[in-house]
């Protein structure tokens, strides 16, 4: 199967500024030839209705793109700045595949909602709108009692309650795989997932993987279940070039192992 490895660079939900030079350089890793799409803005603090406003173009993109790859028979990768790309991505997979699984490997939940927010982020409630838990204006159809969090080590108490009121799973990674072996699986990986000591993040949380166990927890997952695509989130390039090169080659290989190999 090709692969098609999409590099959204438009504004989502930034408010750094390392998201689209990391995209764009772990995309260039991942593949010969990927697809760079929109112009990267400034990043700016601001709440999420403006957002939606301002990023309306770069995620209904990236659903668009997602649904052309599938269209074609091809194995999308989706590489962003923010998750809130999910917005269109995880209601397109609703749309195609309504039996599919969503793992969402994520130090955070991003299941807030406009009542429960504290920092009005729309990269904090992106999950959430995709399982209808609030309308975001890009659909949902995601049913939450299919999707796997993890490892979720930072979520808010409000989001927590959200997260079970709505039955998503929150499993550690080691138990992962093994939760949807046999099933076809969307992958959304924020790889600040990674502990901040291999990466540095937006929002960094103490304790997470080395690149080392995200590798070996990808190999497992692709092993256990089958892959219909991919998104990759939130790799905060570093502005030094030779540290950021080195950063993409590192997660490079890491995610490696969810790459068709024909």
């Amino acid at each position: 199967m090709n692969t098609r490895v999409v590099v959204l660079r438009g504004r989502t939900s930034d408010r750094a500024p390392g998201g689209a030079l990391g995209a764009q350089a772990l995309g260039e890793l991942l593949s010969d030839a990927p697809e760079p799409v929109g112009e990267p803005e400034p990043p700016r603090m601001q709440g999420y209705e403006d957002d939606l406003r301002d990023s309306r173009a770069a995620i209904a993109t990236a659903g668009a793109r997602l649904e052309a790859a599938l269209d074609a028979g091809e194995f999308p990768v989706l590489l962003a700045s923010d998750c809130s790309i999910c917005l269109a991505t995880l209601p397109a997979i609703a749309r195609r595949e309504p039996g599919a699984r969503v793992v969402w490997l994520d130090a955070h939940g991003d299941f807030n909602t406009p009542a429960t927010t504290g920092s009005g982020f729309l990269g904090g409630m992106c999950l959430a709108a995709a399982c209808g838990r609030w309308d975001s204006g890009f659909g949902a159809g995601v049913d939450p009692r299919r999707v796997v969090v993890s490892d979720g080590r930072d979520l808010d108490p409000a989001e927590r309650e959200e997260l079970d009121r709505a039955r998503v799973s929150v499993l550690p990674p080691a138990r992962v795989p093994g939760s949807v072996r046999g099933e076809r699986v969307f992958l959304h990986l924020d790889l600040d997932i990674l502990d901040p000591a291999v990466m540095a993040a937006a929002v960094p949380a103490p304790g997470g993987l080395s690149a080392t166990q995200l590798r070996a927890l990808l190999a497992q997952l692709a092993a256990a279940a089958e892959l219909i695509g991919v998104e990759l989130t939130a790799f905060e390039a570093p502005a030094d070039a030779a540290e950021r090169e080195r950063l993409a080659a590192v997660l490079a290989d890491a995610v490696a192992p969810l790459l068709p190999t024909a």
